[in-house]
């Protein structure tokens, strides 16, 4: 065998199994040997088909008459110095099906010169994703930009460029500053530097209020979600910025309706409390005056009962300064292990000894403040107690982890919720048994300390022990609040 055919063998053998398409072709366009991958790419079950036949067929005309020059000049130029040429074209499969691919023209290696190949590698699936990625981009309900590594608008959607007041052709190509506030503008270069050294997806500037800078001069308060785009010329980026102006103002009223309510609370818990002591020494010195006459039992049953609803009245009093509190979230975090954390609310709730109490713990630590959840826990556990309507009885105490919250329940086998009260319990002053003690403060309160915390409290009757079902969904994780950008 001479040593061009054995080249010639060779360069078959490399490419016969090559995972993208490849032909052989002379000058002329002829194609004189192709592979599997090529003849699937163009619906040719036998790639033996091909042979001798032109290439140019399966391209359109504009394309054909550029790869015929392109032809000209390769076969033109010295073996050693003959131009690779690649170009993305549209190729028409036998089924008609239409395909993009890129061509690439190179040489063949070795003593096998009168010959060059031609690559196809299928853009297809490339091109989906890419559709797919746009579609997406533009119609998500939020908005979404995409920078280079120099801080210039790439690409932007419609929903973005609403909440800023632009057409989306005005933003593409600027710089992303002309959307900042103008005393963010050094740092944010600094921040984005330092993003591009150690690129990841998180949110930027937690901890922190941003804001953006509407086209109409005036700042909008957003979040903003960042996160890296593959590509292989230079690094993108892409922002998740969502216009939190409404919620903003719902915070904002929220927290004056807290304050209004704990104002109120102090207020009337002083106004209050004045003519609850004025009664309460009233009585004390009624009392004293009578000295050591014999009052009738009727009468003195009647002191007590004073005493006894001036002592409610002060703890009515108390509690509501409790719940005015309970919105305020607690910042102090620590890592909780939940047997603890239930050994501690058992041990406050003072479970009597007639009642059997069953734990079931499948879940991590949590990172939470301590005080409001474990108050939370230990009202539901003393609940189930007061609200039974026995003298003994079964609560199961159970914890297991859902997405990002810790699930705490609380089952007992007492009479359960009349049906209908299930969200009436949980209202200020009323109260799930009209036969106990209490004010019908502490239901509330805990819902409205769970609240101020993230996490939700409900209550469904009959539950797994036939009574009460109360289940605490608990943040397993609170947000770092720290100097991020």
């Amino acid at each position: 065998m001479t040593v061009a055919l054995q080249n010639q063998a060779d360069v078959h053998v490399a490419l016969t199994h090559a995972p993208i398409g490849a032909m052989i072709i002379d000058e002329t366009g002829v194609i004189s040997w192709a592979n599997n991958a090529v003849a699937a790419l163009l619906g040719e079950p036998d790639p033996s088909a091909l042979r001798l036949s032109l290439a140019f067929v399966w391209l359109p005309q504009d394309d054909a008459d550029i790869l015929r020059k392109m032809l000209e000049v390769f076969f033109a130029a010295p073996v050693d110095a003959r131009p690779s040429w690649t170009r993305v074209v549209s190729v028409k499969a036998l089924e008609g099906i239409q395909q993009t691919v890129e061509l690439t023209l190179t040489s063949s290696p070795g003593d096998f010169d009168k010959r060059a190949i031609l690559y196809f590698q299928s853009l297809t699936r490339q091109t989906i994703a890419e559709k797919r990625f746009t579609q997406i981009f533009e119609n998500l309900p939020l908005g979404a930009l995409v920078v280079d590594g120099r801080q210039h608008i790439v690409q932007v959607n419609s929903a973005l460029a609403g909440e800023f007041g632009y057409p989306r052709e005005e933003l593409v190509g600027q710089s992303l500053e002309v959307l900042l506030p103008p005393r963010y503008r050094e740092p944010h270069s600094e921040h984005v530097s330092g993003y591009v050294q150690a690129p990841s997806s998180r949110i930027m500037g937690t901890g922190r209020d941003l804001t953006g800078l509407h086209r109409s001069g005036q700042e909008i308060p957003v979040e903003i979600a960042l996160t890296t785009l593959e590509n292989g010329a230079q690094p993108l980026f892409m922002a998740i910025v969502s216009d939190i102006s409404s919620r903003k103002q719902g915070e904002t009223a929220l927290q004056q309706t807290n304050a209004q309510l704990e104002e109120f609370t102090y207020v009337a818990s002083h106004d209050l409390r004045s003519p609850l002591r004025g009664i309460a020494d009233l009585v004390t010195w009624i009392r004293e005056d009578l000295g050591d006459i014999e009052l009738p039992d009727d009468v003195k049953h009647n002191f007590d009962r004073i005493s006894l609803r001036i002592d409610r009245a002060e703890q009515m009093i108390d509690d509501l300064l409790d719940y005015a509190r309970a919105g305020v979230r607690e910042r102090h975090t620590e890592t909780i292990a939940p047997a603890e954390l239930v050994e501690e609310a058992l041990g406050l709730a003072l479970v009597p000894d007639g009642f059997e109490v069953e734990i079931d713990l499948q879940g991590r630590d949590i990172v939470a403040p301590r005080a409001p959840l474990a108050t939370s826990l230990r009202n539901l556990i003393g609940n189930a107690v007061k609200h039974h309507g026995g003298a003994s009885g079964r609560i199961r105490i159970a914890m297991r982890e859902e997405g990002r919250f810790s699930v705490f329940t609380v089952d007992d086998d007492g009479k359960g919720v009349t049906a209908g009260n299930e969200e009436r319990i949980f209202k200020l002053f009323h109260r799930a048994s009209p036969g106990t003690s209490g004010d019908g403060v502490g239901l509330a309160f805990t819902r409205r300390m769970i609240n101020a915390h993230g996490g939700m409290v409900t209550v469904r009757s009959p539950g797994t022990l036939g009574g009460a079902s109360f289940e605490i969904h608990w943040p397993r994780m609170v947000p770092k609040e720290n100097e991020d950008d």
